[in-house]
């Protein structure tokens, strides 16, 4: 399979995976901001961050709803973040978001498929350095032209809009398939919406944040279908919200 295959045969179906862990990272903040401060929102500073970004993503109220009730359920324990970095073929870094209620549980399964599909755990901060942090959204090209955008970013005071990645053998498929990036800060980020919302254009929101390369790398066919297969099956786990890779 090559570079263009690979990845059209990706990108639907990960797209919809971003959305599922958008809801479970929700509902695990919400199970951490209950445990933490308790259901009621007018004394739970917490929740009402984590409803605020409900809000701010759509996110249905059932999820809130649901995870509510699993936080007072007996020996459920409040979510913590961890971090995970990760070397792939080609020389590529990837960088392993998790939220977990059994550290121990979290690791040994990333572990597990990190040495299954060929990758290698890399030492904490030889990785995070080569990625930045930024509230992003984004539209599939097919949505809007990149003028609308940059004007729609420049009266929200968002930093960038980042084009989307092309390659020597795109069709108009591979095109029409891909994705403009509008990048903005937790200050901005809900003018971006807004005003996204207020020119009738479908968007794809971030889930809290995204990590972006601060420079990319290509790598051959093969190196592409081994590094798409890894970051799947870390996907596949239920405790890891996001891999973040510097792959072109």
């Amino acid at each position: 399979m090559g570079r263009r295959s690979s990845k059209i045969a990706g990108r639907k179906e990960a797209q919809n995976l971003k959305k599922a862990k958008l809801y479970s990272r929700i509902g695990k903040e919400v199970v951490s901001a209950v445990k933490k401060g308790g259901p009621n929102v007018t004394s739970n500073a917490a929740l009402v961050a984590v409803l605020e970004k409900v809000k701010e993503l759509d996110v249905p109220k059932d999820i809130v709803d649901r995870n509510i009730k699993k936080a007072t359920e007996k020996g459920q324990e409040a979510y913590i973040e961890k971090i995970y970095e990760v070397y792939g073929y080609g020389g590529v870094s990837m960088v392993v978001e998790v939220s977990t209620d059994k550290i121990n549980r979290s690791v040994a399964k990333i572990r597990e498929v990190v040495k299954d599909y060929g990758g290698k755990m890399a030492d904490s901060g030889s990785v995070l350095f080569k990625f930045r942090r930024a509230r992003v959204v984004n539209i599939k090209v097919t949505n809007a032209d990149k003028d609308q955008l940059l004007g729609i970013a420049l009266d929200a005071g968002a930093e960038d809009v980042i084009d989307p990645p092309t390659y020597e053998d795109d069709t108009e498929e591979d095109i029409s398939e891909r994705y403009y990036k509008i990048v903005g800060s937790s200050e901005n980020y809900s003018s971006i919406l807004s005003k996204l919302r207020e020119e009738g254009i479908d968007f794809e929101s971030d889930n809290g944040s995204e990590l972006l390369p601060n420079t990319t790398i290509e790598v051959d066919d093969e190196a592409v279908d081994l590094n798409k297969e890894l970051m799947s099956k870390l996907l596949e786990l239920d405790d890891v919200d996001a891999v973040y890779t510097d792959q072109k």
